[in-house]
């Protein structure tokens, strides 16, 4: 079983402005040997770690800690996309195989279409070259957008993060759902069953009330589409990893053995070549 979705920091307030009042647990180090720990008690074989934070630096010190671990199979780290000379940058920081995509924070952009600027898409279309995919990073109203993103790109493979997280603390499917199911229809899109115990209400939620969401995105995408991934530690805002992980497996039990294996690590060696 492969953790799609990770991430490893040294904590600094003023680098993670992000985690704010009412996310204690996360403002200390999490770094590989703590991942480790958790990885063993959940049964997980390989991850792919996921950038935090938006520099070069970041993407550089996880690509260190992924050759320095190897059970650290591939990272998803951030270049400047909307630089015009991302290519030189690209080509740089792919010389290191372990470099599997990129990933850019849309959903903390103001602007709800930024990731339809010509720079952004000029730095998407510069991805292909190398190998590399994009991973979305979105909330649910920026599937309209994502939508004119993949279409503008279709031999880019892309990756939707957190099954591009809908309001599950509200109860709401719609629009989410089908905006889910159009974005599905694109066969160069996988997606990550991540980041949804996160979107509920963190001390109330259970599986019962997200088997919903995961429901519509296994019809949509498939087996063949979706991935396992953590967001750990950012999941310790409302549970553990080993019971992330239990949870998934069992809404995949009733799936063949073909199907599940496709879930927890097959999707993720294919859509980014672990």
């Amino acid at each position: 079983m492969i953790d799609a979705h990770h991430h490893l920091w040294q904590y600094d307030a003023a680098e993670y402005g992000w985690i704010g009042k009412g996310m204690e647990v996360l403002k200390k180090d999490f770094l590989p040997a703590d991942l480790k720990r958790e990885m063993d008690e959940a049964g997980i074989d390989g991850t792919v770690a996921v950038q935090a934070r938006q520099t070069i630096q970041e993407t550089e010190w996880l690509l260190k800690l992924a050759a320095e671990n190897p059970f650290i199979r591939g990272v998803v780290g951030w270049v400047p996309l909307v630089d015009k000379n991302v290519g030189g940058t690209l080509e740089r920081l792919s010389r290191n195989s372990k470099l599997r995509g990129v990933r850019h924070v849309l959903q903390d952009e103001a602007n709800d279409r930024y990731m339809l600027r010509g720079d952004f898409q000029h730095g998407i279309a510069a991805l292909r070259p190398f190998g590399l995919v994009y991973d979305i990073l979105i909330f649910e109203r920026h599937l309209p957008a994502a939508l004119r993103l993949v279409d503008a790109h279709p031999n880019q493979i892309f990756v939707l993060d957190h099954i591009a997280k809908p309001k599950i603390k509200e109860h709401q499917m719609s629009p989410w759902r089908e905006n889910i199911e159009q974005l599905a229809r694109r066969p160069h899109v996988y997606c990550k069953v991540s980041g949804m115990a996160t979107e509920a209400d963190w001390k109330q939620w259970n599986a019962a009330l997200l088997e919903p969401y995961f429901e519509v995105v296994l019809e949509a995408f498939g087996p063949k589409r979706l991935m396992f991934g953590s967001d750990w530690p950012v999941l310790l805002l409302a549970g553990q990893y080993r019971r992330w992980a239990n949870i998934v497996r069992s809404w995949c039990a009733l799936l063949s053995q073909a199907e599940q294996q496709r879930i927890a690590s097959g999707t993720a060696i294919e859509a980014y070549h672990l």
